[in-house]
C-alpha cells in the first residue's frame, strides 16, 4: 500500500509556512507569551544564581525601627541624623527611596538641608505618582527645593507588570527639563547619556543583599565598617507600608531590593534587548527547511531547533545579551504540531526506528494474497539491539535490510519486532536459490559504528493459500524458526503442520510421561581425538519415540522444555543414563569422556550441584570424565549467579565447554568470564568452511584463539574426510560428526570404541 503524501484539505508546505508566519507575528505583537517568558528567564536565571557584590548596603525601615524610632513618616530630622552618622561611618553614596515630599517644620527642613550639604553625596527620590501605569514625563512627586540644592535626584518609578514584577528599569527618563537617571543607573554609576530600559538580572541573589536595620543606624549600633565605602539604600521594608514588588524566584519583596538588584545587573556590564523578532524569523527559517527541505526528517529538525531556542538564551544572558522567545517557540510548535499529527495518521504502518512499512502496513497489502511470503528471522538481534543505542539500532537495520535488497533493490521490505523483515514474491519465480545467496550475504559481519557484529539468520517461506495474511505471516515465520532448529538455510511452511496444533500445546506434559514410560531415551555420538586418532569420548543426546507419532525431532522436545522451563527432569534423565554409560565403557578403555547438554536456565538451580555429586558418586565416574556443554548466551556472561554455579561445578572437577562457539557473542570478554576448558565450534561453520572463506577464517582464528587461552576445540558437524582432513592440518584437538559417526545407542558405542582402539577413523 502506498502512502498519500498529502490529503485534500491540509495545508500545503507554503501555506503552513505563511499561517504559521502570520499566527506567530500576533502572538508576538499581542504579547500573548508574556506569561510562559517571564517563567523560562526565572527558570534560566536559577541555573546561574550568584550573590550580589556586597558594594551595595540596604538600610531597611522595618517594623522594629519604626517600634524603636515611632512611627511613620519620621520628622525629617531623623533622616537627617541617619544622614549624617552614614556619612561619618565613611558611606561612599547615600539614596533616600523614599519621597521626601509632605508637611514639615522649618527646623526640621534647615537640619535636613544641613545633612544634606554637610554629606554632598545624598541622592533623593522623585517619582510620576502614577509611575506604575507606564512613562511619565510629568514629575509631580519631588523634595522641597531646599532640599533639591545640595542633594542630586534619582528616578524610583518601576513599571510592573500583571505579576507585579519588574523586569525593566529606565536608564533615565527626561523630566523637570533634563534628563534624570534612575536609582539603578546611578548606583552602577552608568553612562548619563543612556536611555531607554534594560532587563533586570534576577539571577542575582537578592537574599544576599547586605541589610542593617534604619534603627541600629539611628542609635548608633551598627559596625561602621559594614557602610564604609559602599553605597546606601535607605528604603522601607515593613510590609504595612506597601512599596512591593514580587522578585521572580523569591516573591514578594520591597522596592528597595529592585532598585539595588537593578544596580548590580548594571555594574556587571552594559545589557542588550533584541526582543522576539530576530528569534522568530531564525525559527521561521528552520520551518521552512523542515517543511521544503528537509521533510522526511522535519520532525527531528523541529525538535533539535526547539531544544536550541530553549538552550540559546542561557548561553546569551551569560554575555549580557536577552531575547524573548516564545513566539519562535510557537512557530516551532505550530510546524511541529502539523509533523506530528501527519506522524500520527502513519504511525501504525511505519516502524519508528527505521521508517519501514510495518505488519500491520504487511497485512494492509491487498496484492500479497497470490505472492509467495518470504521471512527473514535475525536470530541475535535481541541480543545485538539491547547493546545498540538507538541511532547505532538504526545503522544496524540499514545494513541488513541493503543485504535484504541484493538482486530486488526496489524490494518493498516489513519490518516487525525483534529483528523479523518480510517481503513478496512471485510464486511462479524460482527463488530458492535466491535466498540461499542471500543466506551467504549474512556471513560477512555487518559493522555498525566501527564495531564487528556477526549476524545469525534463517528464513521462512509461504508460497500463498486463502488464508489471511496474518496466517500466512506466522506461518512464515514458524518456517524460518524451524528452519534456524534444524540448522537450515531456509523452510517452506508446511501446511500439515496446522494438524500438529494440538500436539504442540500438550508436548510438555507429555514429554514428562515419555520420561516416566521409558519412551525417551539416550543416543551417543562418539568423538574422535585428531591426534590419537581414537575415540575418546561421547556425546549424549536425548531422542524420544512416541508410540504414535515415531522419533520427535529434539529441536522441538527440547526447545519447548527449555522455553517454558521444563527441562531438569529431561537434563536429570539423560545425565543419569550418559554417566552410567560413561563408567560402563571406562572400564574397557580408561579416560572415555562423556558430554552432556546443560540449560543456562538450570545454573540458577542451587541442588544441581548436589544432585551431579550424587550420581557421580553413585556410579563411581570421576568428575574429570563428565563434561557439561552450554550454548553461549548474553544472559550465561550477565549472571553472576550463573558464573557462580560455573565455578562450583568447576570445582567439583567437572569440564565446561562453550557450545555452538560463533553463533551467539563470540567475543574475548565472554571467553575470559566463563571458566570454560573446551570450545565447541558451531557445524554451521564447519560444514561450509571449505566453501566458504569466511567460515574457514572463523574456524582458523577460533581454534588458535582457544589454544592461545589454553583451551581444547571440538569441531562438530564434521561429514566428510576433506574436512577432517583440513581440521587436522589446521591443529584442532577433537572432530564430531557423521564422517566419525552417528547417535548411537550405548551398546553399539562400546562397540565402536573397541574396535577403535588400534585403529584410526575410517
Amino acid at each position: 500500500m502506498r502512502l498519500r503524501k498529502s490529503n485534500k484539505g491540509e495545508p500545503t508546505g507554503w501555506k503552513l509556512l505563511i499561517w504559521t508566519a502570520v499566527a506567530a507575528l500576533v502572538f508576538g505583537l499581542l504579547g500573548i507569551g508574556e506569561l510562559p517568558e517571564d517563567m523560562l528567564r526565572t527558570s534560566r536565571n536559577k541555573l546561574h544564581t550568584h550573590p550580589v557584590s556586597g558594594d551595595i548596603v540596604l538600610v531597611a525601615v522595618d517594623d522594629n525601627s519604626l517600634r524603636d524610632i515611632g512611627r511613620w513618616p519620621w520628622p525629617r530630622r531623623q533622616f537627617a541624623e541617619m544622614i549624617t552618622k552614614l556619612d561619618e561611618a565613611g558611606a561612599k553614596r547615600t539614596f533616600l527611596d523614599i519621597i521626601i515630599n509632605g508637611r514639615s517644620t522649618t527646623a526640621d527642613d534647615k537640619a535636613f538641608a544641613d545633612a544634606l550639604e554637610k554629606a554632598g553625596n545624598v541622592t533623593l527620590a522623585v517619582s510620576p505618582r502614577a509611575g506604575m501605569t507606564g512613562p511619565q514625563d510629568k514629575i509631580d512627586l519631588l523634595p522641597p527645593a531646599i532640599l533639591s540644592e545640595d542633594a542630586e535626584l534619582g528616578l524610583i518609578n518601576l513599571t510592573y507588570n500583571y505579576q507585579n514584577a519588574v523586569w525593566r528599569i529606565d536608564y533615565s527618563r527626561k523630566a523637570i527639563g533634563r534628563m534624570l537617571p534612575s536609582f539603578a543607573a546611578k548606583l552602577a554609576n552608568a553612562d548619563p547619556r543612556l536611555s531607554g530600559e534594560f532587563i533586570v538580572d534576577y539571577s542575582v541573589d537578592a537574599t544576599t543583599i547586605p541589610v542593617i536595620p534604619a534603627a541600629d543606624v539611628l542609635n548608633g549600633r551598627f559596625d561602621p565598617k559594614r557602610v564604609a565605602g559602599k553605597d546606601i539604600v535607605v528604603a522601607t521594608t515593613y510590609e504595612g507600608l506597601g512599596d512591593k514588588y514580587f522578585i521572580p524566584g523569591l516573591g514578594r519583596m520591597p522596592g528597595g531590593y529592585v532598585h539595588i538588584i537593578g544596580g548590580e545587573t548594571l555594574k556587571a556590564g552594559p545589557t542588550a534587548y533584541f526582543g522576539w523578532l530576530a528569534p522568530l524569523l531564525l525559527a521561521l527559517g528552520v520551518c521552512w527547511l523542515a517543511v521544503r527541505r528537509f521533510r522526511p526528517r522535519g520532525g527531528l529538525i523541529l525538535s533539535a531547533a526547539a531544544i536550541a531556542v530553549l538552550a540559546a538564551p542561557v548561553g546569551l544572558e551569560a554575555m549580557r545579551l536577552y531575547v524573548d522567545i516564545t513566539p519562535a517557540l510557537f512557530a516551532l510548535l505550530i510546524v511541529g504540531t502539523n509533523f506530528a499529527w501527519r506522524r500520527w495518521k502513519t504511525r501504525g504502518l511505519v516502524n519508528t526506528t527505521s521508517g519501514l512499512a510495518n505488519l500491520n502496513a504487511l497485512r494492509a497489502n491487498k496484492t500479497g494474497h497470490d505472492q509467495a511470503l518470504i521471512v527473514a528471522r535475525i536470530l541475535n538481534y535481541a541480543e545485538i539491539a539491547s547493546a545498540l543505542p538507538a541511532e547505532q539500532e538504526r545503522q544496524l537495520v540499514e545494513q541488513i535490510v541493503s543485504r535484504l535488497r541484493v538482486g530486488g533493490p526496489d524490494r518493498k521490505l516489513y519490518e516487525g519486532d525483534s529483528g523479523i523483515f518480510a517481503w513478496f514474491e512471485d510464486a511462479n519465480v524460482p527463488f530458492g536459490g535466491h535466498v540461499e545467496a542471500l543466506y551467504a550475504l549474512f556471513r560477512n559481519p555487518a559493522r555498525v559504528d566501527g564495531q564487528t557484529v556477526d549476524l545469525s539468520i534463517s528464513f521462512g517461506v509461504e508460497i500463498g493459500s486463502g488464508r489471511s495474511l496474518t496466517n500466512r505471516f506466522a506461518s512464515a515465520l514458524v518456517a524460518a524458526e524451524e528452519a534456524a532448529h534444524d540448522g537450515l538455510k531456509w523452510k517452506f511452511y508446511d501446511p500439515e503442520a496446522l494438524e500438529d496444533v494440538s500436539w504442540k500445546l500438550s508436548i510438555l506434559s507429555q514429554l514428562d510421561e515419555a520420561v516416566d514410560k521409558g519412551e525417551v531415551w539416550v543416543a551417543y555420538q562418539p568423538k574422535f581425538d585428531l591426534q590419537q586418532r581414537k575415540i575418546v569420548g561421547a556425546e549424549a543426546l536425548a531422542r524420544w519415540t512416541h508410540p504414535e507419532k515415531g522419533p520427535i525431532a529434539a529441536s522441538e522436545f527440547i526447545a519447548a522444555a527449555e522455553q517454558h522451563d521444563r527441562i531438569g527432569k529431561l537434563t536429570d534423565f539423560v545425565l543419569e543414563r550418559a554417566i552410567a554409560g560413561a563408567v560402563a565403557i571406562n572400564r574397557k578403555q580408561p579416560g572415555f569422556n562423556m558430554a552432556v547438554n546443560l540449560s543456562a536456565r538450570l545454573l540458577g538451580d542451587k541442588g544441581l550441584v548436589l544432585r551431579l555429586r550424587a550420581m557421580l558418586a553413585r556410579h563411581g565416574l570421576s568428575p574429570d570424565q563428565l563434561t557439561l556443554e552450554l550454548t553461549e548466551t548474553a544472559e550465561l556472561a550477565n549472571s553472576a549467579i550463573a558464573l557462580d554455579m560455573l565455578a562450583s561445578l568447576r570445582a567439583l572437577g567437572i569440564t565446561i565447554a562453550i557450545d555452538d562457539y560463533g553463533t551467539g557473542l563470540s567475543t574475548l570478554e565472554y571467553l575470559k568470564k566463563v571458566p570454560a576448558s573446551e570450545i565447541k565450534i558451531d557445524q554451521s561453520f564447519v560444514k561450509t568452511m571449505l566453501d566458504n572463506r569466511s567460515d574457514l577464517v572463523m574456524v582458523q582464528s577460533t581454534i588458535a584463539l582457544a589454544h592461545s587461552l589454553g583451551r581444547k576445540v571440538v569441531a562438530e558437524g564434521v561429514e566428510n574426510q576433506s574436512v577432517l582432513d583440513a581440521l587436522i592440518d589446521m591443529g584442532c584437538d577433537v572432530a564430531q560428526g557423521y564422517a566419525i559417526g552417528r547417535p548411537m545407542s550405548i551398546d553399539s558405542l562400546a562397540k565402536r570404541v573397541s574396535s577403535h582402539r588400534r585403529s584410526g577413523a575410517a
